[in-house]
């Protein structure tokens, strides 16, 4: 079968997609890239938001439009909380999307036998389990840098995320299994490994372990020969402990880039989110972070326009946001999730909440390019992820350590993607930094 793949949503969602396109190349189905090509398109959806929700319906009927006798499935979140209502031939969860092969082949069949396509619609139960479903060795497109998943769910029940419900409560992948996939990698060229989950500071809880296990985790892939650089996904503010960040000063490839999720800089909205730690909390974390990893980037999350948010309260997120020198900030404004708490609250005007998204959002683009002119005449190093030929010169795209977007030239010496390689910083402009190679 020709397979069609659109991923929505996150970066976990993109390593399922992978890991599903692998899934269906080893049992000798093909990968196409137009949805009208596919005699299966594959949708990995997501419910983050409602513009979410709604883009992901509407993705999956344009293609059941746009190509009638395709198969049409739904994965993910927004499949996993909205069964009944999602317009595909086959729907599954968060928890068994590792069964979709079998699953698409098992309806063609069936559907072959009835030569009905309406009369084989059928949507099967979303998957309940609290065990890991491990997709085995997923390997990435982008060549250069490689996801590692591993966990999965999320035991925190903000009050305006859905994700525990889509997801379900932490579940942790096999350490053994983690290390293999990170050593396959390395050996395939892959230069920088990023940890990724919903959670991953909560990775071993459901074995009754704490932070130990993902230090002990990270620690085991650092050692792997070859690797050079390992990049931490989202944190847990709360556990950014002395402790924890000596323990990362141990690691030798760890990249000096942390995103601590913050949500919001006004105490009084982190509490009414339910939000375990103050703007004080988080501010002791990062400058503990700093004292550790002087160079590094800080980049977070903000949500603009949560149920009660006065104008003082965003007031005080500007300030904080300013204050604390984030190198980026991913603005979000508020969406009503049906089912969590928040959304029973007494909600704020959508224009007004995005009108304050785009003031953040202006903050955001000072500090990041405040922070990409602070590298000006420093050396960095670029992973090498892509190279064209501009004014007669080959420029080198890729990111620096510290998670800056570059621009490099080199004389004398051309570089292959996915190689490491120093320079200094001669011009940044935006959120973007200017590089001359040396070798």
């Amino acid at each position: 079968m020709k397979v069609y793949f659109l991923t929505l949503g996150c970066r976990v969602n993109q390593y399922e997609t992978d890991a599903a396109r692998r899934l269906f190349l080893d049992n000798g189905h093909e990968n196409v890239d137009a949805p009208e090509d596919a005699d299966v398109c594959i949708v990995n959806t997501c419910s983050v938001t409602g513009e979410a929700d709604r883009k992901s319906s509407q993705m999956l009927r344009r293609m059941a439009k746009n190509n009638p006798n395709a198969v049409i499935v739904a994965m993910g979140c927004a499949s996993e909380l909205k069964t009944g209502e999602v317009p595909a031939d086959i729907v599954i969860g968060t928890r068994d999307k590792n069964t979709v092969v079998k699953k698409v082949e098992d309806f063609v069949a069936q559907r072959s036998e009835e030569l009905d396509h309406k009369t084989s619609h059928v949507r099967p139960e979303v998957s309940k389990s609290d065990e890991y479903h491990d997709f085995g060795t997923v390997l990435s497109p982008e060549g250069a840098r490689a996801f590692i998943k591993i966990e999965d769910g999320c035991n925190n029940f903000c009050s305006y995320c859905i994700i525990p419900y889509a997801r379900g409560r932490v579940v942790s992948r096999d350490e053994e299994a983690c290390i293999s996939e990170a050593k396959y990698l390395v050996e395939n060229g892959f230069k920088e490994l990023i940890v990724s989950g919903i959670h991953i500071c909560s990775y071993g809880k459901d074995q009754g372990k704490g932070i130990e296990a993902l230090l002990e985790l990270l620690k085991k892939i650092d050692s792997i020969d070859g690797l050079e650089r390992l990049r931490l996904g989202s944190l847990e503010p709360k556990s950014m402990t002395p402790e924890f960040i000596a323990a990362l000063k141990e690691l030798k490839h760890l990249c000096p880039h942390f995103h601590l999720s913050l949500q919001s800089g006004s105490d009084t909205v982190l509490k009414r989110m339910n939000r375990k730690y103050t703007t004080a909390e988080y501010e002791g974390r990062v400058n503990a972070l700093r004292e550790v990893f002087p160079d590094m980037s800080l980049t977070t999350d903000i949500i603009t326009g949560f149920p009660g948010e006065t104008e003082e309260e965003f007031a005080e997120t500007i300030a904080y946001a300013e204050k604390l020198k984030f190198a980026k900030i991913h603005v979000f404004p508020y969406s009503e999730r049906e089912g969590t708490v928040a959304a029973k609250m007494s909600q704020v005007d959508m224009s007004v909440r995005k009108a304050r998204a785009k003031r953040l959002i202006e903050v955001s683009d000072n500090l990041a390019a405040e922070f990409a002119m602070s590298l000006k005449g420093k050396e960095a190093e670029i992973l090498i992820e892509k190279s064209e030929v501009k004014d007669g010169k080959l420029v080198y795209e890729g990111y620096t350590s510290n998670y800056v977007r570059a621009y490099a030239t080199s004389e004398g010496r051309e570089f292959a993607r996915g190689e490491i390689v120093k320079g200094f910083v001669f011009a940044a402009k935006n959120e973007t930094c200017f590089m001359e190679l040396v070798h």
